[in-house]
């Protein structure tokens, strides 16, 4: 049986109110009044005012004098009284709410939160989301899984700025992202042929990220673009959300170079370490300074060898001359997009700065 909740009144109204409107609009003097049902003109007044309740006997008195029934009277006065508890009961939550708010405030990114269109700017409504974002049933949880928190395996740098708050939060908005997906079932024996439809996308570099989105789903893999945040330099994350692998990114840089290396090495992830563990996550918070952990070097090994195999870089490692030139032209002949070719030259001879007229705009 559903139950239907009663709004409540900013402020209750006592039937008193009601009793002093009747009198003047009959135009009875509230002393006049008080004689005629025999009750002196002070306990009559502080009726009207609200201090006194209207009881039984009062309500047959009304009843008699007025011809407002009894009933009605006593029914105004519990809803009277059930409208001041209510009244109380919300003021009481409000402060409650208020008290969370502030602790909420301490281990979530508020205006990022408002940013992606979670909060409505009411603090029940928005504790609540706050609540099912984090998968949690109190505050207590809330500052449990902040002080707790640990990802499987994560590159780490001494030089970068991490905000552990707002690291959080993009690991459980990913979480909360993918769980609304839905996609076909996994088979880790088709991601060959997920890798080689890949490669054909980051080629053509055409609407990418839409391309590369609806391949991931169709392999069974979600995708969840995360928007980023401030110290938060996540590059990917690769997780179990249900029964599919998930890769979500950031898109911190508008490269297809950088972008087709990183979806290669969360799959690299999803291949050598995630596929017999669902347990496993993948969190990478990266810069060119960090240290790699071995497994990230296993991840790194594995995109650099889908994206160029083997065999056809050491044909481009061999060359002295790395012209523009030289670049489209193995780009045409291996159907490799020139800037995943002039960005792996570049990061294995460390020439970051190196000039090129190839374009390695991603959008």
């Amino acid at each position: 049986m559903k139950t239907i909740l009663q709004p409540i009144p900013f402020e209750a109204t006592h039937p008193g109110e009601v009793l002093k409107d009747e009198l003047d609009a009959r135009k009875i003097i509230q002393k006049d009044f008080a004689v005629e049902i025999g009750m002196h003109k002070t306990m009559l007044n502080e009726i009207i005012k609200g201090k006194r309740p209207v009881t039984a006997d009062l309500a047959i008195l009304l009843e008699r004098t007025l011809g407002i029934s009894a009933e009605y009277w006593l029914r105004f006065q519990s809803q009277y009284e059930l409208d001041l508890a209510r009244i109380k009961e919300k003021n009481i939550q409000k402060v409650v709410n208020i008290d969370i708010w502030k602790i909420i405030k301490e281990y979530v990114p508020i205006n990022y939160f408002r940013k992606l269109g979670y909060l409505a700017d009411e603090l029940t409504t928005d504790i609540a989301k706050i609540k099912e974002v984090y998968n949690i049933n109190n505050v207590d949880d809330l500052v449990g899984l902040s002080a707790k928190q640990k990802f499987s395996l994560f590159r780490k740098s001494d030089k970068l700025k991490i905000s552990e708050k707002n690291v959080l939060a993009w690991n459980v908005v990913a979480k909360y992202e993918a769980a609304k997906q839905e996609v076909n079932a996994f088979n880790p024996e088709k991601l060959p042929n997920l890798i080689q439809e890949l490669q054909t996308i980051f080629f053509q570099n055409k609407d990418a990220v839409t391309q590369v989105a609806t391949k991931l789903n169709q392999y069974g893999i979600k995708f969840i673009l995360v928007p980023k945040l401030e110290q938060t330099p996540i590059d990917g994350y690769t997780f179990w959300s249900g029964d599919n692998p998930t890769i979500a990114l950031t898109l911190r840089h508008n490269r297809i170079d950088n972008f087709a290396f990183t979806i290669m090495h969360e799959i690299g992830h999803i291949d050598l370490h995630l596929k017999g563990d669902k347990e496993q996550e993948f969190f990478d918070l990266s810069s060119k300074n960090s240290h790699l952990e071995y497994i990230e070097k296993e991840a790194d090994e594995y995109a650099k060898d889908q994206l160029i195999p083997p065999s056809v870089w050491s044909i481009i490692n061999n060359q002295s001359n790395f012209s523009d030139a030289k670049v489209l032209k193995f780009s045409t002949e291996n159907k490799i997009n020139p800037a995943i070719i002039r960005g792996r030259i570049s990061h294995e001879n460390k020439q970051y700065a190196i000039t090129t007229s190839i374009d390695k705009k991603l959008w």
